[in-house]
C-alpha cells in the first residue's frame, strides 16, 4: 500500500515541490523530503488519506511556510565579521545603541508621532487604512503626519548622529 502510493505521489510532489521550493529559498529535493517524512507520520498516525493528492499539496504548502518562517529566524553559524548578515558583537553593539537612540527619539516626538511611527513600524506591517482607524485620522492625511514626524525625528537624531567620535 505505502509503495503504491509513493509510487503515484512522486510525480505530483517533484512537480509541486520544483515550483515551490526557489520562493521559499529552499531547494525542491529538501521540500519533497520534508513532505515524505510527514507521509510516513500520517501513515503511521492515522492511515494514508481520503485525498492523497489534495494532502500532498498542502503538505507542501505547509511546508513552504514553515520554511519561510524558519529562514527569517535562522543566522549563519559561521561568518565572517564583514558579513552584514551576521555582524560580530562590536557592529552588534552599534547598531543596538542606534537601535535605542531611535526608540528614545521617537518616544520624544510630540502629538500623536510615537503612536504613528510605531503604527508604520509595526511587525505587523498594517495598511494605511488600519493605520488611520487606529489613530482616528484620515487616511489622507497619513502622508503629511508621517513626514512631519519624520522632519521632527530627524531634527532630534541630528546632534546623536553628528556628534563626535569619542575614540579620536
Amino acid at each position: 500500500m505505502t509503495h503504491d502510493l509513493v509510487a503515484a505521489l512522486r510525480p505530483l510532489l517533484s512537480a509541486e515541490a520544483s515550483a515551490e521550493a526557489h520562493a521559499c529559498g529552499s531547494e525542491p529535493g529538501d521540500l519533497e523530503q520534508a513532505v515524505w517524512v510527514r507521509l510516513l507520520e500520517r501513515l503511521e498516525r492515522d492511515g494514508p488519506p481520503l485525498d492523497p493528492q489534495a494532502w500532498l499539496r498542502r503538505a507542501v504548502r505547509f511546508e513552504v511556510r514553515r520554511s519561510r518562517r524558519t529562514a527569517r529566524h535562522e543566522r549563519p553559524y559561521a561568518a565572517e565579521p564583514a558579513d552584514v548578515r551576521c555582524p560580530g558583537p562590536e557592529q552588534q553593539a552599534l547598531t543596538d545603541a542606534r537601535r535605542r537612540a531611535v526608540h528614545a527619539a521617537v518616544r520624544r516626538l510630540p502629538g500623536r508621532c510615537p503612536g504613528l511611527l510605531a503604527a508604520l513600524l509595526s511587525p505587523a506591517d498594517p495598511t494605511y487604512r488600519e493605520i488611520a482607524g487606529e489613530l482616528g485620522i484620515s487616511q489622507g492625511s497619513l502622508g503629511p503626519e508621517r513626514s512631519r514626524c519624520l522632519g521632527c525625528l530627524r531634527r532630534l537624531l541630528t546632534p546623536e548622529v553628528a556628534a563626535p567620535d569619542p575614540r579620536g
